[in-house]
């Protein structure tokens, strides 16, 4: 069976083991986590509402009198 390797963090040239971190490095690292997943479905919402932003301008430009 293939040896599970460990997760590691690596900051300024350094690399951590996230089990060997203390507990209130885990905590931040799981905060900064949580924060980028909510960047990325942000990023997600912000294309969809300027894709929809684009659809209602060409419509509003076609329904412009000639």
């Amino acid at each position: 069976m293939a040896k599970k390797e460990e997760a590691t963090l690596t900051h300024n040239d350094k690399t951590y083991k996230i089990s060997e971190l203390p507990e209130e490095a885990r905590k931040q690292l799981l905060n900064v986590q949580a924060a980028e997943s909510e960047i990325r479905h942000l990023q997600i919402r912000l294309a969809i509402a300027q894709t929809a932003r684009s659809a209602y301008q060409q419509a509003l430009i076609e329904a412009l009198p000639k």
